[in-house]
Order: structure tokens, then sequence, then C-alpha cells
């Protein structure tokens, strides 16, 4: 079921890329490079990929949403595995795992056609 509005997911995204970026300071873990690294990258890459996309908070609209949110459910699993795929899982796995499942959610009940409440475009009419 998808309930998530395109311009409620536009918020997820940044507010999430940004937790991503800092998530290894707030938890304790910036010194495991490769539990850092992975995301600090997946944090970058979700901003600019939300940048990306054709929805209420993209700035270019080069992305569908479909597939923004095919890219989320892939970055879900990505994330959720990389504590055993990249082998830092003796050491942190926890937020890995939560981001990855909270990512992969996002990307199936997130709605696949762009619109605001009332049907009222936001900074960018819809094309």
């Amino acid at each position: 079921m998808r309930f998530i509005p395109t311009w409620v997911h536009g918020i997820i995204d940044y507010t999430a890329g940004v937790f991503f970026l800092l998530a290894p300071w707030l938890f304790g873990f910036s010194s495991n490079v490769p539990a850092t690294s992975v995301l600090v990258l997946a944090g970058v890459f979700s901003v600019l990929y939300a940048l990306l996309t054709d929805y209420e908070l993209g700035l270019i609209p080069i992305l569908s949403v479909p597939t923004h949110l095919g890219i989320d459910v892939g970055l879900g699993i990505v994330l959720a595995v990389s504590p055993w795929l990249f082998g830092f899982a003796t050491e942190v796995w926890a937020p890995h795992l939560g981001f990855g499942l909270f990512a992969f959610t996002a990307g199936l009940t997130t709605q696949t056609a762009r619109g605001h409440p009332g049907g009222l475009p936001w900074w960018r009419p819809a094309r």
C-alpha cells in the first residue's frame, strides 16, 4: 500500500541523507572506516538523487518518481546487508540495518505520482 505522498517523501529524503552523513558521529562509530564510509556515501548519494527527482522537492527533474523509489529499495537492501557484506558486523550493524529497512520501506510505501495536498503544486508546477 502506497500511502506516503511524494512531497513527504522528499522531506524524508533530505532528512535521511543528512542523518546518514551524521550517523557515524552521532552513534560513535566514526573510527570504523568501512562503516562510516558506507553511510557517508549513502547520505551523499541520497541527497544527490533526491535533487534529481521529478517531485515537489527535486531541483533538476531527471529521475521519475518510480525510478527514485526503485533506487530507495536497492539502497535499502545494500545498507541493510552492508555490515556483513563489508565485514564490519562484529563492530557495528544496527544503524545500517535500521536505515536500510527504513529506506526499503519508504521506497515501497510512497505514492508513484507526484502531487501536493489539495492538488496544489509546490514551487515548481507539475508537468
